[in-house]
Protein backbone atom coordinates (compact mmCIF):
# COMPACT_ATOMS: atom_id res chain seq x y z
CA UNK A 1 0.00 0.00 0.00
CA UNK A 2 2.59 2.49 0.77
CA UNK A 3 4.41 2.02 -2.62
CA UNK A 4 1.04 3.16 -4.23
CA UNK A 5 0.58 6.32 -1.76
CA UNK A 6 3.95 7.18 -2.48
CA UNK A 7 4.12 7.12 -6.55
CA UNK A 8 0.46 8.58 -6.39
CA UNK A 9 1.99 11.60 -4.17
CA UNK A 10 4.63 11.61 -6.74
CA UNK A 11 2.49 11.73 -9.36
CA UNK A 12 0.02 14.56 -8.52
CA UNK A 13 1.86 17.41 -9.75
CA UNK A 14 1.07 18.94 -13.47
CA UNK A 15 4.43 18.82 -15.02
CA UNK A 16 5.15 15.39 -13.60
CA UNK A 17 2.07 14.17 -15.22
CA UNK A 18 3.10 15.84 -18.18
CA UNK A 19 6.50 14.00 -18.11
CA UNK A 20 4.50 10.23 -17.40
CA UNK A 21 2.73 10.83 -20.30
CA UNK A 22 5.21 11.81 -22.73
CA UNK A 23 7.68 8.88 -21.50
CA UNK A 24 4.14 6.91 -22.36
CA UNK A 25 5.42 7.21 -25.67
CA UNK A 26 9.27 6.34 -25.25
CA UNK A 27 12.24 7.20 -23.62
CA UNK A 28 13.83 10.51 -23.81
CA UNK A 29 16.69 12.46 -22.22
CA UNK A 30 16.51 15.58 -20.29
CA UNK A 31 17.39 18.00 -22.63
CA UNK A 32 14.18 16.57 -24.55
CA UNK A 33 12.04 16.55 -22.08
CA UNK A 34 13.37 20.62 -21.58
CA UNK A 35 12.34 21.04 -25.46
CA UNK A 36 9.02 19.55 -24.96
CA UNK A 37 7.41 20.54 -22.02
CA UNK A 38 9.48 23.73 -22.48
CA UNK A 39 10.71 24.27 -18.70
CA UNK A 40 14.31 24.73 -17.49
CA UNK A 41 16.67 21.51 -16.84
CA UNK A 42 17.33 22.32 -13.20
CA UNK A 43 13.27 22.40 -13.07
CA UNK A 44 12.75 19.33 -15.50
CA UNK A 45 15.92 17.25 -13.58
CA UNK A 46 14.13 18.06 -9.79
CA UNK A 47 10.67 16.50 -10.57
CA UNK A 48 12.26 13.52 -12.45
CA UNK A 49 14.44 12.68 -9.67
CA UNK A 50 11.12 12.68 -7.33
CA UNK A 51 9.12 10.30 -9.85
CA UNK A 52 12.35 8.18 -9.77
CA UNK A 53 12.45 8.27 -6.28
CA UNK A 54 8.77 6.67 -5.91
CA UNK A 55 9.43 4.16 -8.39
CA UNK A 56 7.52 5.55 -11.14
CA UNK A 57 10.54 6.02 -13.71
CA UNK A 58 13.89 3.99 -14.26
CA UNK A 59 17.10 6.07 -15.55
CA UNK A 60 19.89 5.02 -17.36
CA UNK A 61 23.03 6.69 -17.61
CA UNK A 62 25.17 6.45 -20.72
CA UNK A 63 28.09 8.21 -21.94
CA UNK A 64 27.44 11.79 -21.27
CA UNK A 65 23.38 11.37 -21.70
CA UNK A 66 21.05 10.00 -19.35
CA UNK A 67 17.60 8.17 -20.84
CA UNK A 68 14.64 8.54 -18.71
CA UNK A 69 11.75 5.53 -19.06
CA UNK A 70 8.13 4.33 -17.34
CA UNK A 71 8.62 1.81 -15.10
CA UNK A 72 7.37 -1.35 -16.58
CA UNK A 73 8.05 -3.71 -13.88
CA UNK A 74 4.90 -5.95 -12.95
CA UNK A 75 4.45 -4.13 -9.70
CA UNK A 76 4.15 -0.57 -10.58
CA UNK A 77 3.07 -1.07 -14.59
CA UNK A 78 -0.35 -1.48 -13.92
CA UNK A 79 -0.74 2.05 -11.91
CA UNK A 80 1.29 3.57 -13.92
CA UNK A 81 -1.08 2.33 -17.00
CA UNK A 82 -4.21 3.39 -14.85
CA UNK A 83 -2.35 6.92 -14.27
CA UNK A 84 -2.16 7.42 -17.73
CA UNK A 85 -5.47 5.78 -18.71
CA UNK A 86 -6.88 8.86 -16.54
CA UNK A 87 -5.16 11.53 -18.33
CA UNK A 88 -7.83 13.46 -20.77
CA UNK A 89 -6.41 13.11 -24.03
CA UNK A 90 -7.83 15.93 -25.61
CA UNK A 91 -6.42 18.64 -23.25
CA UNK A 92 -4.62 21.16 -25.04
CA UNK A 93 -1.29 21.18 -22.74
CA UNK A 94 -1.33 17.34 -23.26
CA UNK A 95 -1.93 17.86 -27.28
CA UNK A 96 1.01 20.68 -27.18
CA UNK A 97 3.64 18.54 -26.26
CA UNK A 98 2.88 15.48 -27.95
CA UNK A 99 3.29 17.79 -30.93
CA UNK A 100 6.76 18.87 -29.79
CA UNK A 101 7.78 15.65 -28.95
CA UNK A 102 7.26 14.71 -32.82
CA UNK A 103 9.06 18.00 -33.76
CA UNK A 104 11.71 16.79 -31.54
CA UNK A 105 11.35 13.37 -32.81
CA UNK A 106 11.41 14.46 -36.77
CA UNK A 107 14.50 16.45 -36.26
CA UNK A 108 16.34 13.73 -35.13
CA UNK A 109 15.11 11.02 -37.97
CA UNK A 110 16.01 13.79 -40.36
CA UNK A 111 20.06 13.89 -38.98
CA UNK A 112 20.06 10.17 -39.00
CA UNK A 113 18.85 9.56 -42.20
CA UNK A 114 20.89 12.18 -43.69
CA UNK A 115 24.00 9.94 -42.06
CA UNK A 116 22.53 6.73 -43.61
CA UNK A 117 22.46 8.76 -46.72
CA UNK A 118 25.74 10.11 -47.06
CA UNK A 119 27.10 6.31 -45.87
CA UNK A 120 25.30 4.15 -47.54
CA UNK A 121 28.26 3.08 -50.36
CA UNK A 122 30.64 2.69 -47.89
CA UNK A 123 28.00 1.30 -45.01
CA UNK A 124 29.43 -2.43 -45.18
CA UNK A 125 33.17 -1.17 -44.79
CA UNK A 126 32.51 1.04 -41.94
CA UNK A 127 31.06 -1.28 -39.51
CA UNK A 128 33.77 -3.52 -39.85
CA UNK A 129 35.76 -0.61 -38.76
CA UNK A 130 34.50 -1.93 -35.12
CA UNK A 131 34.59 -5.73 -34.34
CA UNK A 132 35.36 -7.94 -37.00
CA UNK A 133 32.24 -8.83 -38.92
CA UNK A 134 32.99 -12.08 -39.40
CA UNK A 135 33.56 -13.27 -36.05
CA UNK A 136 29.73 -11.33 -35.66
CA UNK A 137 28.70 -13.40 -38.55
CA UNK A 138 29.87 -16.43 -37.80
CA UNK A 139 28.96 -16.61 -34.31
CA UNK A 140 25.04 -15.41 -35.37
CA UNK A 141 25.16 -18.37 -37.83
CA UNK A 142 25.78 -20.82 -34.98
CA UNK A 143 22.96 -19.34 -32.82
CA UNK A 144 20.73 -20.11 -35.87
CA UNK A 145 22.01 -23.27 -36.26
CA UNK A 146 20.47 -25.63 -39.14
CA UNK A 147 16.94 -25.50 -37.71
CA UNK A 148 14.08 -25.42 -41.02
CA UNK A 149 13.29 -21.39 -42.06
CA UNK A 150 10.22 -20.64 -43.73
CA UNK A 151 10.70 -16.87 -42.68
CA UNK A 152 13.09 -14.68 -41.98
CA UNK A 153 13.27 -11.35 -41.15
CA UNK A 154 15.48 -9.05 -41.02
CA UNK A 155 14.35 -5.43 -39.50
CA UNK A 156 17.03 -2.78 -40.26
CA UNK A 157 18.65 -4.85 -43.12
CA UNK A 158 20.73 -1.57 -44.38
CA UNK A 159 22.58 -2.77 -47.40
CA UNK A 160 21.03 -6.86 -47.05
CA UNK A 161 23.77 -7.84 -45.53
CA UNK A 162 22.12 -10.24 -43.45
CA UNK A 163 20.08 -11.85 -46.45
CA UNK A 164 23.25 -12.18 -48.29
CA UNK A 165 24.45 -14.07 -45.72
CA UNK A 166 21.45 -15.94 -43.94
CA UNK A 167 18.71 -15.79 -46.76
CA UNK A 168 19.91 -18.64 -48.37
CA UNK A 169 19.00 -20.68 -45.25
CA UNK A 170 15.19 -19.81 -45.53
CA UNK A 171 12.29 -20.54 -47.74
CA UNK A 172 11.83 -16.89 -47.74
CA UNK A 173 13.76 -14.19 -46.36
CA UNK A 174 12.32 -10.07 -46.38
CA UNK A 175 14.72 -7.64 -45.04
CA UNK A 176 13.15 -3.85 -43.95
CA UNK A 177 14.53 -0.38 -43.99
CA UNK A 178 13.64 3.54 -43.71
CA UNK A 179 16.40 3.87 -45.92
CA UNK A 180 15.75 4.26 -49.65
CA UNK A 181 19.40 4.62 -50.26
CA UNK A 182 20.59 1.71 -48.23
CA UNK A 183 17.87 -0.41 -49.70
CA UNK A 184 18.81 0.14 -53.34
CA UNK A 185 22.28 -1.50 -52.29
CA UNK A 186 21.04 -4.55 -51.03
CA UNK A 187 18.67 -4.47 -54.02
CA UNK A 188 21.60 -4.85 -56.15
CA UNK A 189 23.67 -7.33 -54.30
CA UNK A 190 21.03 -9.54 -54.40
CA UNK A 191 20.27 -9.54 -57.94
CA UNK A 192 23.95 -10.34 -58.55
CA UNK A 193 23.50 -13.18 -56.08
CA UNK A 194 20.45 -14.22 -57.45
CA UNK A 195 18.71 -14.75 -54.33
CA UNK A 196 15.31 -14.69 -55.56
CA UNK A 197 13.92 -15.93 -52.39
CA UNK A 198 14.81 -12.44 -50.76
CA UNK A 199 13.45 -8.89 -51.09
CA UNK A 200 13.61 -5.68 -49.32
CA UNK A 201 11.10 -3.32 -48.96
CA UNK A 202 10.84 -0.47 -47.28
CA UNK A 203 9.47 0.21 -43.73
CA UNK A 204 10.09 1.27 -39.74
CA UNK A 205 11.02 -1.06 -37.42
CA UNK A 206 8.75 0.57 -35.11
CA UNK A 207 5.78 -0.69 -37.62
CA UNK A 208 6.78 -3.61 -39.59
CA UNK A 209 3.97 -4.48 -42.37
CA UNK A 210 3.66 -8.01 -41.44
CA UNK A 211 0.58 -9.72 -39.61
CA UNK A 212 1.34 -11.58 -36.41
CA UNK A 213 3.33 -15.19 -35.59
CA UNK A 214 4.51 -15.10 -39.01
CA UNK A 215 8.32 -15.53 -38.64
CA UNK A 216 10.58 -17.99 -37.57
CA UNK A 217 13.71 -15.58 -37.02
CA UNK A 218 13.67 -12.26 -36.61
CA UNK A 219 17.28 -10.46 -36.73
CA UNK A 220 18.17 -7.01 -35.21
CA UNK A 221 21.67 -6.94 -36.23
CA UNK A 222 23.50 -3.75 -35.29
CA UNK A 223 19.82 -1.51 -35.25
CA UNK A 224 19.07 -1.15 -32.06
CA UNK A 225 21.78 1.75 -30.89
CA UNK A 226 20.11 3.80 -33.71
CA UNK A 227 16.70 3.88 -32.98
CA UNK A 228 14.38 6.48 -30.59
CA UNK A 229 12.71 3.70 -28.87
CA UNK A 230 14.07 0.37 -28.82
CA UNK A 231 11.72 -1.30 -26.83
CA UNK A 232 9.06 -0.55 -29.66
CA UNK A 233 11.37 -2.19 -32.35
CA UNK A 234 11.38 -5.17 -29.30
CA UNK A 235 8.02 -5.28 -29.25
CA UNK A 236 7.35 -5.50 -33.03
CA UNK A 237 10.30 -8.56 -33.66
CA UNK A 238 8.56 -10.35 -30.80
CA UNK A 239 4.59 -9.72 -32.55
CA UNK A 240 5.66 -11.08 -35.61
CA UNK A 241 7.77 -14.15 -34.23
CA UNK A 242 5.82 -17.00 -34.22
CA UNK A 243 5.65 -19.12 -31.06
CA UNK A 244 8.63 -21.29 -31.32
CA UNK A 245 10.71 -19.06 -33.02
CA UNK A 246 13.21 -16.30 -31.54
CA UNK A 247 14.52 -12.74 -32.36
CA UNK A 248 18.42 -12.33 -32.72
CA UNK A 249 20.16 -9.56 -31.64
CA UNK A 250 23.58 -8.31 -32.41
CA UNK A 251 24.62 -5.08 -30.71
CA UNK A 252 27.04 -3.03 -29.01
CA UNK A 253 28.04 -3.79 -25.07
CA UNK A 254 27.93 -0.69 -23.22
CA UNK A 255 31.02 1.70 -24.16
CA UNK A 256 31.53 5.26 -23.91
CA UNK A 257 33.38 6.18 -27.17
CA UNK A 258 30.92 9.65 -27.50
CA UNK A 259 32.17 10.04 -31.51
CA UNK A 260 29.67 7.24 -32.33
CA UNK A 261 27.06 9.49 -30.66
CA UNK A 262 28.41 12.63 -32.58
CA UNK A 263 29.55 11.73 -35.61
CA UNK A 264 27.68 8.43 -36.38
CA UNK A 265 24.52 8.81 -34.93
CA UNK A 266 24.47 6.68 -32.75
CA UNK A 267 21.55 7.11 -30.47
CA UNK A 268 22.18 4.53 -27.64
CA UNK A 269 26.04 3.94 -26.46
CA UNK A 270 25.07 0.39 -26.23
CA UNK A 271 23.23 -2.26 -24.21
CA UNK A 272 23.80 -4.02 -20.48
CA UNK A 273 22.42 -7.30 -20.07
CA UNK A 274 20.60 -6.27 -17.41
CA UNK A 275 18.73 -3.21 -19.69
CA UNK A 276 18.21 -5.39 -22.60
CA UNK A 277 16.62 -8.59 -20.21
CA UNK A 278 14.81 -5.89 -19.20
CA UNK A 279 13.10 -4.95 -22.81
CA UNK A 280 13.12 -8.84 -23.67
CA UNK A 281 11.07 -9.82 -20.55
CA UNK A 282 8.74 -6.22 -21.57
CA UNK A 283 8.38 -7.72 -25.51
CA UNK A 284 7.32 -11.00 -23.99
CA UNK A 285 10.28 -12.91 -24.97
CA UNK A 286 12.86 -15.15 -23.10
CA UNK A 287 16.29 -14.36 -23.44
CA UNK A 288 17.66 -18.05 -23.20
CA UNK A 289 21.01 -17.69 -24.76
CA UNK A 290 23.56 -13.96 -24.30
CA UNK A 291 26.96 -13.82 -25.64
CA UNK A 292 29.97 -11.15 -25.86
CA UNK A 293 32.42 -10.76 -28.54
CA UNK A 294 35.54 -8.56 -28.02
CA UNK A 295 38.51 -7.47 -30.25
CA UNK A 296 42.48 -6.38 -29.43
CA UNK A 297 42.14 -2.86 -31.62
CA UNK A 298 38.57 -1.57 -30.40
CA UNK A 299 37.48 -0.76 -26.60
CA UNK A 300 33.77 -2.14 -28.05
CA UNK A 301 32.42 -5.00 -27.85
CA UNK A 302 29.47 -6.62 -29.83
CA UNK A 303 26.60 -8.74 -27.74
CA UNK A 304 24.21 -11.59 -28.71
CA UNK A 305 20.99 -11.86 -27.51
CA UNK A 306 18.97 -15.20 -28.47
CA UNK A 307 15.59 -14.19 -27.24
CA UNK A 308 12.68 -17.16 -27.58
CA UNK A 309 8.79 -16.60 -28.18
CA UNK A 310 7.13 -19.43 -26.21
CA UNK A 311 3.49 -20.58 -26.58
CA UNK A 312 2.80 -18.68 -23.27
CA UNK A 313 3.91 -15.28 -24.61
CA UNK A 314 2.19 -15.76 -27.70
Amino acid sequence: MEFVLSALRAAGEPTRLRILAILALGELTVSELTQVLLQSQPRISRHLKLLADAGLIVRYPEGSWVFYRLDESARMGELLAEIIASLPQGDHELQRDRERLAEVRSERAGRAQAYFAANAAQWDSLRANHIPETAIEERMGELIGGRDIDLLVDLGTGTGRMLEIFGTRATRAVGFDISTDMLTIARAKLDELAAENCQVRQGDCANVPLEDNVADIVILHQVLHFLDDPQRALNEAARITRPGGFVLIADFGPHEMEDLRNEHAHRRLGFADDEMNHMLRAAGLFAAVGDTLTAQNTPLTVAMWQAEKTERNA
